[in-house]
C-alpha cells in the first residue's frame, strides 16, 4: 500500500497535473428540458458519460472534465443528470469553476 501511494504521489509530482473525464459542450446545457430530453439525446450531445449510477432507484449519469494542477490551478466542470423511468431527464445539475462557462451559459439562456 505504501509503495502504491508513493508511486502515485511521484507520478503526480512529475506530471504536475491530473485530468479526469473529457471536455463537453457547455452551451447545450440550457437546452436540456425536464421530462423531454432523453438519455440518448444527451449521449449524442455530450458523448458517453464518465460514470452511471442510481439515486433512490433512478438512473443517473455524470459527465465531467477536471484538470487540476499541482501548482494550484483548477478547472473543473461536471453535469449530473437524474432520469425518469422512461429515460427522460428528471433533474440535472451543472457546476463549474471555469469563468468562460458562466458566459457561455448566459449567452445560451439569452438566445432561448
Amino acid at each position: 500500500m505504501k509503495k502504491a501511494l508513493f508511486v502515485a504521489a511521484a507520478s503526480l509530482a512529475l506530471s504536475g497535473c491530473v485530468t479526469l473525464g473529457r471536455p463537453f459542450s457547455v452551451g447545450q446545457i440550457p437546452a436540456i428540458q425536464l421530462s423531454k430530453t432523453t438519455q440518448d439525446q444527451l449521449v449524442s450531445t455530450f458523448g458517453q458519460p464518465y460514470r452511471r449510477g442510481l439515486e433512490d432507484g433512478d438512473a443517473t449519469a455524470t459527465w465531467l472534465n477536471y484538470h487540476i494542477s499541482i501548482l494550484g490551478s483548477e478547472r473543473t466542470r461536471d453535469l449530473y443528470v437524474r432520469f425518469n423511468a422512461d429515460g427522460t431527464v428528471k433533474s440535472y445539475s451543472f457546476n463549474s469553476t471555469i469563468p468562460e462557462d458562466q458566459a457561455a451559459l448566459e449567452k445560451a439562456r439569452a438566445a432561448k
